[in-house]
């Protein structure tokens, strides 16, 4: 296996319970460095995987979303009994890293999944040996993918996160959410408290043709007053990279190789949330593995493809988003019940909303 992130994390464990060998390959030394994930992680992943035994001191309890239009007005949305956690994620990848040694896996860290040959059986993987199966979970530019002759992300968003020591917002316990087509054509900006400081990032769509670096020191010029950021601020770690936006990818899986997470195109098309939905078909992937070698059940291949979420809603508003996106009906509209209505429905999946406007 490729990558020891939360899919491949999940599928390593779900297979090593089950009684395989598993190897997993990842490619820096240090699990917590040069991270692309904003490690927040929704309620439904918080309570619902092994993520729920998380310690206290990674994690930190958010429970409302302030929502804010262009011009910076302001609209607060909350969700009885719903709530997001922000992440020390250096801490939670290292955490990872030794759940998965604590489950029997063998993590070779420093060593990058390179190529592999099809053989009757399985694959032949450069630098490791015979495997029965191959799994991507190597991110958004999978080797695995082009080696395996398997599908590729095609469609991106492009984010730039900037980690602030120490820092503490004016308003901690709400994740600030910032609307703005000169910004983030096609996503969004964001604040968050997390256990060791402060998270401000920054996302658009990727265009390759006409490539463009979010201007996150501008963006955060612009809304600090508004959200409640100290000046004269200094940047601690620096995260960027792509994030897939179309949703899976044609060809997950063939001759016993299987791409998940990333890789996979497992992120929701609209929030680029992909913790949840990477570590669900991780674990089911790991599971549909274990139960064709051990109990000759079905190809896993099979189950890889019907694993995956479709997102067709959510495909639909990022067709939408990338081709409709304006500023001023978010400013008129901030506080309606329409829009309102909607972003409940984006930040807390369906659930009832019991939300306050300011």
């Amino acid at each position: 296996m490729a990558g020891a992130s939360f899919a491949g994390a999940a599928c390593a464990i779900a297979a090593a319970r089950r009684g395989l060998r598993v190897c997993v390959l990842e490619r820096k030394r240090d699990p917590g460095e040069k991270l692309h994930t904003t490690g927040i992680i929704v309620k439904e992943a918080a309570e619902q995987t092994l993520l729920n035994q998380l310690p206290a001191s990674a994690t930190r309890r958010i429970e409302a979303v302030q929502l804010y239009s262009p011009r910076l007005k302001q609209v607060r949305l909350t969700a009885p009994g719903y709530y997001f956690l922000t992440t020390n994620t250096p801490q939670v990848m290292r955490w990872l890293a030794g759940q998965l040694r604590a489950h029997g896996v063998e993590l070779r860290l420093g060593q990058p999944f390179r190529n592999a040959t099809r053989h009757d059986d399985g694959w032949e993987v450069e630098g490791v040996g015979r495997t029965r199966y191959l799994v991507g979970a190597d991110g958004a530019r999978s080797q695995v993918a082009r080696c395996c002759g398997l599908g590729q992300a095609r469609q991106f968003l492009y984010g730039v996160e900037y980690e602030f020591p120490g820092v503490q917002l004016a308003d901690p316990d709400a994740l600030h959410c910032f609307i703005s087509k000169r910004f983030a054509p096609g996503y969004i900006g964001w604040l968050a408290q997390n256990p060791t400081g402060l998270q401000a990032g920054l996302a658009l769509r990727h265009d390759p043709r006409n490539s463009r670096v979010p201007d996150l020191d501008a963006f955060l010029l612009r809304v600090g007053l508004a959200g409640g950021l100290p000046r004269q601020l200094k940047p601690g770690q620096v995260r960027a990279g792509l994030i897939p936006c179309s949703g899976p990818v044609r060809g997950i899986a063939r001759d016993r190789a299987i791409l998940t997470g990333d890789a996979a195109g497992i992120v929701s098309p609209v929030t680029a949330g992909g913790i949840h939905s990477a570590w669900a078909h991780g674990w089911s992937v790991g599971d549909a593995i274990a139960a064709h070698l051990c109990d000759a059940g079905p190809p896993a291949e099979s189950a890889a493809i019907a694993a995956a979420p479709r997102f067709r809603a959510k495909r639909l508003l990022r067709w939408a988003f990338d081709h409709f996106q304006m500023d001023w009906p978010f400013d008129l509209l901030l506080h309606s019940a329409p829009l309102r209505w909607a972003a409940g429905q984006v930040y807390f999946h369906q659930r009832r909303r019991d939300q306050t406007t300011d």
